[in-house]
């Protein structure tokens, strides 16, 4: 689509929004950029895009009435499909699409695509880390903080885009079609938004909708709901396992990751090399390997990506070392299942800070997962009355309620021993305190720097 003299509506105006605003703007469409919020929220954004013929702003409003003079609509990751506004444009016959679509469509180099419940953000940050050492320029995009459509404009057909999808961002996805797609896990999160865990997994499976016989699925044969995908697509499907031994794909043997395109296994490195720890990492190691075999990186490659590799921050991040208690950030773990991967990988009793935001997820096999681990449980946040009581429930009764966390920082700091850990994995997400899990982690870190003091 030549999207000169075009009309673009572009709806909701975070870090995607803003991005797709500027690229739209660059190829010569006439933008009108909405958001709920009024103008206070975003006045740098609208100096650095400048008022004028081209960009106009319709901030603190609905884009119900902004529907009609629209070519185009472009929506951001929260913005729901189900949104009335929506409905009413396509009975019009508008196209309603993605941040991620529309830069799929304007998007040179292939692209390799990666979503899950978990683990996303590890895995695509590792695998672009891989392409990197192969030498590839490689552009790390997506629901990891860097909006795809704003690396467009700087990519070459040579390139190599490595993107973190999430379920919102497949909503509006209609021809997003990545060489390689990857998930590596499904369980139950976001049904404040999907409603239902069958509509979260076909949402997911997006991913691969379009893909042809040319294209490669890689799937988590130890996980039911995602290996049962593979009946879906038409493209080859590999698998990556922890468990079981495999002839194509990858998995451990003897203690070492492993990697098959064709029937001939590769021995990659040893698993106790990986540098980021747990089971969980382990299937992320695993998963972005083959996601690198697939595109023809030699193994020499990934092993000294995998034993490099530090990890992300705001996931089971170590912060500091105080009094000798270890503080662990894991923001990122916005679901119960995240954050009881965390739990695992912690060694020795460990204090742990909870709650958020209420996504209607069921607690009690975070609850059951603290087993001799969590000595103490530290709750705050919109969800701190159901998580207390679904742990009293279990019998757990160390709960600590407080209003803030800097004030759960402080109290898990007077309750671990020396020896033990202080995990933030509050197993929520974090817009009912805070503007992201991102700004949740760093002001957890500063808290605990502030112990020090």
């Amino acid at each position: 689509m030549d999207y000169s003299g075009k009309t673009a509506l572009v709806v909701g105006l975070a870090r995607s929004g803003a991005a797709a605003a500027k690229e739209l703007k660059r190829l010569g469409a006439r933008v009108i950029v909405n958001d709920i919020k009024n103008e206070d929220c975003f006045q740098d954004l609208v100096k650095e895009l400048g008022e004028g013929a081209d960009i106009s702003f319709r901030l603190g409003e609905k884009p119900d009435g902004l529907v009609e003079p629209a070519d185009l609509i472009v929506i951001s990751p929260s913005v729901p499909i189900d949104s009335p506004f929506i409905s009413y444009a396509r009975s019009m016959g508008k196209e309603v699409i993605s941040e991620v679509e529309l830069a799929f469509r304007l998007c040179p180099a292939p692209v390799a695509a990666i979503t899950g419940t978990n683990g996303k953000t590890t895995t695509t940050a590792l695998t672009g880390e891989i392409f990197n050492l192969s030498g590839k320029k490689t552009h790390v995009v997506g629901n990891i903080g860097i909006p795809f459509i704003g690396c467009v404009s700087q990519m070459q057909p040579e390139d190599m885009v490595v993107a973190e999808i999430s379920s919102f961002q497949l909503e509006a996805a209609d021809t997003f079609r990545p060489k390689v797609s990857a998930i590596l896990n499904i369980t139950e999160d976001h049904l404040n938004r999907h409603k239902t865990m069958d509509n979260y997994i076909d949402m997911k499976a997006r991913i691969f909708e379009n893909a042809a016989d040319d294209d490669k699925v890689i799937l988590n044969a130890d996980d039911p709901l995602t290996a049962d995908l593979a009946g879906r697509t038409k493209a080859d499907v590999l698998f990556f396992s922890r468990k079981k031994l495999l002839e194509r794909g990858a998995w451990v043997e003897n203690g070492q990751v492993m990697v098959s395109m064709d029937g001939n296994a590769c021995p990659v490195c040893p698993i106790d090399s990986i540098l980021i720890p747990g089971p969980h990492n382990l299937e992320n190691a695993l998963a972005a390997c083959l996601i690198a075999a697939s595109f023809g990186v030699d193994p020499s490659v990934m092993a000294k990506s995998l034993t490099t590799f530090p990890g992300v921050e705001h996931r089971i991040e170590r912060v500091a070392v105080i009094n000798g208690v270890t503080y662990f950030n894991d923001s990122k773990g916005t679901n119960p299942d995240a954050s009881i991967k965390a739990i695992e990988a912690m060694k020795g009793p460990t204090v742990l800070i909870a709650g958020g935001m209420d996504k209607k997820s069921d607690f009690s096999g975070y609850v059951e997962a603290f087993g001799d681990t969590v000595i103490h449980l530290v709750v705050l946040g919109e969800t701190a009355e159901i998580i207390a009581r679904t742990a009293q429930d279990k019998g757990f009764t160390e709960i600590h309620r407080t209003k803030t966390l800097q004030e759960a920082v402080e109290t898990a700091s007077r309750l671990a021993p020396p020896g033990g850990n202080v995990l933030l994995s509050p197993a929520c997400a974090s817009w009912d305190m805070f503007k992201d899990y991102e700004e949740r982690g760093r002001i957890f870190k500063e808290a605990v720097k502030g112990l020090r003091r």
